[in-house]
């Protein structure tokens, strides 16, 4: 016969003493919680992000979709002074997402928020969670994120009917990521988009792993340097490029490094031939090949990056 333990649920302010001070900092930088809740892969862009006269709680980057996503915390029951805050951070960030996080929603904004969501033009969709703290006995605790609202069809959406090459690379791009996702553990994403490339996280802030095709019929893999900072993403391609040797030899092949003088963001890349247009046979060879290059980068400059940032510190 089994003796099962007894499930305790406790106070977020038992383990977060403050929502501001312990929360916030806690949930910016373990935003795969979130990430893995909703399918996405969200980057921090900061916290206490300035709103006018407020100040959001988190702002994010689904990097899926480069749109931003903004998180507001509260403790305790919902109330309108953070629906408020909610609907004017959305609109300051242009958010494609919405979250508020809240130990317990009363039904008035649980309806405030199920509305926005039917009313809206859908290009921002607004979310309501609830954290759950739990103990079996005497674990350790452990974080539960309940949705508890979410949009009615909780997919991309467009305004207008995606065109058919739209829908190709929205096809391919979800085999692509269901595959890292099942097989490799290598994202949380889960949608795929009407879009000729994806970005996955690679774990560190302004840096992405990324599969595209071009428009001159080539496909690409990369590490993509997109901080805000451009003197950060030359920093660290520069120092990269000076170890270009060991990384090639690392990687197993010669790379394309682009620093793109006249640009913010840098990359350094590998590419094949191949276009979204091409036949069954071949969009599976490429998929094929994508997937062995996505994951040859997170191996090799994961070690490099964090060498580099190691002698930083």
């Amino acid at each position: 016969m089994c003796n099962f333990g007894e499930r305790k649920q406790l106070s977020l302010n038992s383990v977060w003493k403050d929502e501001a001070k312990d929360f916030t900092p806690w949930l910016s930088t373990n935003l795969h919680f979130l990430s893995k809740e909703l399918g996405l892969d969200l980057e921090l862009e900061g916290i206490e992000v300035g709103v006018g006269g407020f100040s959001l709680d988190i702002l994010a980057k689904d990097l899926g979709t480069n749109r931003n996503v903004i998180i507001e915390n509260q403790y305790g029951t919902t109330n309108h002074d953070h629906l408020g805050k909610v609907i004017t951070y959305a609109a300051g960030h242009d958010a494609y997402i919405a979250i508020w996080i809240a130990e317990s929603f009363r039904d008035e904004h649980r309806q405030a928020l199920d509305w926005l969501n039917h009313r809206s033009d859908q290009s921002t969709q607004f979310f309501g969670i609830v954290p759950e703290v739990i103990k079996i006995d005497d674990s350790r605790p452990a974080l539960q994120l309940k949705l508890v609202i979410v949009p009615n069809d909780w997919s991309s959406n467009q305004n207008s009917e995606p065109s058919e090459r739209a829908k190709k690379y929205k096809a391919f791009f979800q085999r692509l990521i269901d595959i890292m996702r099942e097989e490799h553990h290598f994202t949380s994403s889960r949608k795929g988009q009407y879009q000729s490339w994806y970005a996955f996280s690679s774990g560190f802030a302004g840096i992405a792993y990324g599969a595209n095709f071009t428009v001159d019929k080539k496909t690409r893999v990369e590490v993509y340097f997109g901080s805000p900072k451009k003197e950060m993403n030359k920093s660290l391609f520069d120092q990269l490029c000076e170890i270009k040797d060991e990384v090639e030899k690392d990687f197993g092949t010669e790379l394309n490094w682009e620093r793109l003088d006249n640009k913010k963001a840098s990359r350094i890349a590998i590419y094949r031939k191949g276009s979204i247009d091409n036949d069954d046979a071949m969009i599976d060879s490429i998929l094929s090949w994508q997937i062995e290059n996505l994951l040859k980068f997170k191996k090799v400059f994961t070690k490099h990056i964090e060498n580099i940032a190691n002698t930083a510190m």
